[in-house]
Parts: structure tokens; C-alpha cells; sequence
């Protein structure tokens, strides 16, 4: 790809986790918006987390939500942790405190009232937990593999997004089995047909995409960091989970 194409480094930037922490207590807008979005992307985790401690869904809804609005209540997200520096590890150890406070104060039912609520899209939550549930992990590694897949998830959206955004959204659609699986089109004869392109295009187009995808990915995950040097450790450590 040529380089006026490329995304610019993202270890030169500041991460959204960054902002985050940053924060503090202070009611800083950005930084209220960078939690917001991170919670709003990886809030599946922390459910999935709570259904496997026991918890039933209507009980694990609350809870993750109580969750939120008491970081954005009490602004204490920016208090220091030996994990402070990924979002992942901070965010599951949030929950475990959040859970054992709910069942000393048996206070699940009040869903932190009189505070302010990240909104969050949790339909369907159930059937995603249903649907994950198969393996015998525990809620700590079962956490992990769930904010792995969300992160490539959220790679994905974010990628058909800028083709949908230059009217390429058949192509990607076409071409996405290649990016998770590594393999070519099923039929490339009748893509490159399809789309009016030649067998070169077609494969330089697949190469582009692949490329986009660990870019935006790579963003993604230290996104989710405090230190963007980490990134390689934390990748490591994301598809560890995948694999178990």
C-alpha cells in the first residue's frame, strides 16, 4: 500500500485509555466521552464475566450498568492499579469489587439509581452469552476471550464503515471471509468478475484489506492502553485467550 494510504502510528498518539485515566475525578467532557465509548464497546465482557459468577442475565444487566454509572458518579476510574495500564485488566478487577459490594450491600436491584447511566445497546445479551458459554472456562478467562472477540469485532465495523463510506461496501463484504480466515475468495474468478477486476486487482485488493484490518486492529487495541509500547504484549495475551 503506499505510504500516503497509511494510518498514521498510533504510538504517536494519545490513547483513549490514556484520556481516561488522565481524568481523575475531574468531570473533564473528552475524558467522560472516552470511557463511555470504551464501556460502550467492551460492556459484553463484563456481563459475560457476571453470568459465569452466577449471576442471571436481568441480574447481570444491572450489574454492568451499576458499574458504569458509579465510574461516572464517583469519577474513581483514575485511581492507581498495578494493572492501571490496560483497560482490560482494570475493568475486570472493577467488576470483581463491584459485584462483592453489591452482595454485601444487597443492593442489585437498585441499578445505581440517581446517577447518570452510560447508554448501552445489551439486547441480545442473553442469547450472546448462550451462545459462548460452551467452553469450561472460568469467568476471568472467559472475560478475556469475549473482549478478544469484541475488539475484532469492532476492527470489522469500523473497517466496512470507511468502505461503506466510498461505496465499496459489496466489495468488502466479498472479501471479509479472507480477513479472520486467511484464506482467498471462495471463487475468485467470480469476484474479480463481479467487480469488474482483473486477477491482480483482485489480489492486490485482498492485500489492502488485510493490511487495513491489523492497522486498525492494532489501533483499536492500544486504544485500550496506557503504554502504546505494550501493544505486542497485550496482542499476545488476546489471542492466548482466543486460543483457549
Amino acid at each position: 500500500m503506499p505510504s500516503s494510504e497509511r494510518m498514521p502510528d498510533p504510538s504517536f498518539r494519545t490513547t483513549r485509555w490514556t484520556l481516561v485515566l488522565n481524568a481523575g475525578a475531574s468531570t473533564d467532557e473528552s475524558s467522560r466521552l472516552a470511557l463511555e465509548d470504551l464501556c460502550r464497546t467492551y460492556w459484553f465482557p463484563l456481563y459475560a464475566c457476571a453470568r459465569r459468577k452466577g449471576l442471571e442475565h436481568n441480574a447481570a444487566e444491572d450489574a454492568v450498568q451499576g458499574l458504569f454509572a458509579g465510574m461516572l458518579a464517583r469519577g474513581d476510574i483514575g485511581r492507581a492499579d498495578p494493572d492501571k495500564g490496560r483497560f482490560r485488566a482494570w475493568l475486570r478487577t472493577a467488576l470483581q469489587h463491584h459485584l462483592a459490594n453489591l452482595a454485601k450491600a444487597k443492593r442489585a436491584d437498585k441499578r445505581g439509581a440517581g446517577v447518570t447511566h452510560v447508554s448501552l445497546e445489551m439486547s441480545g445479551a442473553a442469547e450472546r452469552y448462550d451462545s459462548s458459554a460452551g467452553a469450561a472456562l472460568s469467568p476471568e478467562d472467559l472475560f478475556d476471550r469475549t473482549w478478544a472477540l469484541a475488539l475484532l469485532d469492532e476492527a470489522l465495523r469500523e473497517l466496512r464503515s470507511d468502505y461503506v463510506g466510498r461505496d465499496k461496501a459489496e466489495l468488502f463484504d466479498a472479501l471479509a471471509p479472507t480477513i479472520t480466515a486467511g484464506e482467498e475468495p471462495l471463487d475468485r474468478t467470480a469476484i474479480a468478475e463481479r467487480f469488474g477486476m482483473t486477477d491482480g486487482a483482485l489480489k492486490v485488493a485482498v492485500h489492502r484489506l488485510r493490511e487495513r484490518y491489523r492497522e486498525v486492529l492494532r489501533r483499536n487495541v492500544i486504544d485500550t492502553l496506557e503504554d502504546p509500547e505494550a501493544f505486542e504484549q497485550e496482542l499476545g495475551a488476546l489471542f492466548a485467550a482466543l486460543g483457549g
